[in-house]
């Protein structure tokens, strides 16, 4: 899925925060039940899968990451980077499927990696 391992960790060291829209807010909340501070845990704790997800938007570039909440909950993200690359936007999140939980869980990397 990624082929450009390097770029895209280079491109994190950027982010600063978060820029949240309230629509999408509301909706992880409505839809999925996922918290706006369960989706930005996901960030900070380890491991965190990430990928390009290169087919679904031809305006902007964005990414899908799987990661654990502070409590265990094992999330998918998928999220754009604005404001020149300094903060995540996240405009989905939800639970795993069984698939993404399987693959999340099969031998988990001890730190951060790119989805392939």
């Amino acid at each position: 899925m990624i082929d450009f391992a390097d770029d895209l960790m280079d491109v994190f060291m950027d982010v600063t925060g978060f820029d949240w829209d309230q629509g999408n807010c509301r909706k992880n909340v409505d839809k999925h039940g996922v918290s706006q501070p369960e989706a930005e845990q996901v960030f900070f704790n380890q491991p965190l899968l990430l990928a390009e997800d290169a087919g679904h938007s031809q305006v902007e570039q964005r990414f899908h990451a799987l990661g654990t909440t502070n409590f265990g909950r094992r999330l998918h993200v998928t999220f754009t980077l604005r404001g020149e690359g300094t903060l995540i936007r996240v405009i989905s999140a939800r639970d795993m499927h069984h698939k993404e939980r399987a693959y999340y869980e099969r031998e988990p990397p001890t730190h951060s990696q790119l989805l392939h």
